[in-house]
């Protein structure tokens, strides 16, 4: 069965980063996707994040609100809003 897609809107994008707002129904997906630059999460929402990653691997991680986290480039995997409220956070993308 098909997941909703997330909805996005890039905010800022300049030379030297792209800020976009993530936000998701329960049950909506990213899509798989692989990171092209180190990047910043800050949740706006309580977050409840299954990431589905290469071969077949799952984790769930649950964030409150206004949490940050850095990831470096090339992650790779498809985020999954695992709760049963929407979600949102914004990401901060290091050009």
């Amino acid at each position: 069965m098909a997941r909703a897609q997330a909805a996005h809107e890039v905010q800022v994008d300049d030379t030297r980063v792209r800020v976009t707002r993530w936000d998701f129904p329960p049950g909506a997906e990213t899509g798989w996707h692989r990171h092209g630059m180190d990047y910043v999460i800050t949740t706006v929402t309580p977050c409840s994040f299954l990431l589905e990653e290469p071969g077949g691997e799952s984790r769930r991680v649950d964030m409150p609100a206004g949490i940050s986290y850095r990831r470096s480039e090339g992650v790779e995997h498809n985020v999954v809003n695992a709760g049963d409220r929407p979600m949102s956070f914004v990401e901060v993308e290091l050009k």
